[in-house]
């Protein structure tokens, strides 16, 4: 919905929370079920303005009228709210949280990697300055040799 013309009473939060649990390809489709219903209203009704131009005669070809839907509005979202599905259950949820967990722990440091308070970043916390690995190493500056 980034460069889709949304209407300002379109409550974005509130769609957030009624959609909680929703995949990103549930939501994308929801978004592109709104923006179709919005574009084919807008088509009937230039085919409706053109055939009461016929029927008054008028044959001027120009196209200086505005957009008689030129935003996506509530009454699009709801209407694709009707058609709304979750395809990720509660148990998958979780299922996929418990392996993020798992996959964090496996890969060392997961969530609580914090930089010792004070010490200039020289030392870890608890203990003296100890070497820096490779990156201190004055022997290996060439790559390549």
């Amino acid at each position: 919905l980034r460069k889709s013309p949304v209407s300002k009473d379109v409550d974005k939060a509130y769609l957030a929370k009624m959609t909680r649990g929703f995949s990103g390809a549930d939501l994308t489709e929801i978004c592109q079920r709104a923006c179709k219903l919005a574009i084919r209203e807008s088509i009937d009704a230039d085919i409706r303005r053109e055939k009461e131009k016929l029927k008054q005669g008028v044959t001027m070809d120009v196209d200086d009228e505005e957009d008689p839907v030129p935003e996506i509005t509530k009454r699009h979202f709801e209407e694709a709210m009707k058609f709304a599905r979750r395809s990720v259950s509660d148990n998958d949820i979780k299922k996929y949280e418990m392996f993020s967990q798992t996959l964090q722990q496996s890969r060392g440091f997961g969530t609580n990697f914090r930089f010792p308070d004070g010490q200039g970043g020289n030392a870890p916390a608890g203990g003296p300055p100890q070497s820096q690995g490779n990156f201190n190493n004055e022997e290996d500056d060439d790559l390549y040799s």
